[in-house]
């Protein structure tokens, strides 16, 4: 099983030597195809300190220039075009400088010698003898940040790090689990790029399109839970679910005991209720119906328990 890329001590910079990595390859790239002609004519076996001159020209100068600006446009496509890709760098790059900063990590003295070794000369140098295996996998709008955990020191802070990595990453938890030696923290990435409109969320084949990248299949996970605080968007959220369930033709029942907003549901669409005898007659409802089903449904030949 993949597990993604393993975040290392080197990454601190990786941003830095990617596009400089780039650039540079980028630039010779250019200049060789710029210069083709005359790579092919050369002679290596005429080659000599005699015949070598710096050549100063306007030809020269604007390939030189040209390459430049090439080499930079095509990084600037690169970033437009492949965004996951470069967010994920920076990703990579926080996770590596946080362990770094944090100090989450083991060191040992190593003795090295001097150039002279007649003179006796040696220096201490430290190199890292752990560090922590963290794994890094973005995919289909989630990311997956997979932490060993080896019962060391730093065990409670790696076991503790969705506050870190929510706002670190601009990310909201979406899960935390504990396996078998290590943690896995799955986290929503770029939200506010991968809202929609209300029209766009529409309900198709059980399923209803919240975001971009997020599906609600309420016909195979039928229970929902929304929290937040007030005034964060709950029931503008559940308006919305509301109408593009109708939408579908489903059949819906509103309980709103506040007799607050969804009350007011009532004007457009049966079956909203919001006083005590109407809610506890259509729980009631519910339940005998939900007893029924749950009779027919174990009177089935292929009926299992589970």
């Amino acid at each position: 099983m993949y597990k993604g890329h393993r975040i290392r001590a080197g990454d601190q910079h990786l941003v830095y030597h990617f596009v400089l990595g780039w650039l540079l390859a980028l630039f010779i790239g250019w200049m060789s195809v710029f210069y083709f002609q005359e790579l092919r004519q050369f002679d290596i076996s005429k080659l000599s300190l005699s015949t070598i001159e710096i050549v100063r020209s306007i030809k020269d100068l604007i390939y030189l220039l040209g390459s430049l600006v090439l080499s930079g446009s095509t990084m600037l496509l690169y970033i437009h075009f492949f965004q996951d890709h470069w967010r994920s760098l920076w990703h990579r790059q926080k996770l590596a400088r946080m362990i770094l900063e944090n100090h989450w990590y083991e060191v040992k003295q190593t003795q090295s010698e001097g150039f002279f070794k007649d003179l006796n000369s040696s220096r201490t140098k430290e190199t890292i003898s752990y560090f922590p295996k963290i794994y890094y996998r973005m995919k289909d709008g989630l990311l997956s940040i997979r932490v060993q955990i080896s019962l060391g020191k730093y065990q409670d802070q790696l076991l503790k790090l969705e506050k870190k990595l929510e706002s670190g990453l601009y990310c909201e938890l979406v899960e935390k689990e504990l396996k078998d030696s290590y943690v896995e923290y799955t986290l929503l990435y770029d939200i506010i790029a991968n809202r929609i409109g209300i029209d766009e969320v529409v309900a198709e084949s059980g399923a209803l399109r919240l975001m971009k990248n997020q599906v609600w299949a309420y016909d195979s996970l039928p229970h929902m839970l929304i929290a937040g605080g007030t005034g964060g968007g709950k029931t503008y959220f559940l308006l919305t679910i509301i109408e593009a369930l109708l939408k579908s033709d489903a059949e819906l029942f509103v309980l709103d005991p506040k007799n607050a907003d969804l009350a007011d549901l009532g004007t457009v669409m049966p079956h909203v209720y919001s006083q005590k005898e109407e809610i506890s007659a259509c729980v009631e409802d519910f339940y005998e119906r939900m007893m029924t089903r749950s009779k027919a449904m174990k009177e089935m030949p292929n009926y299992k328990t589970g």
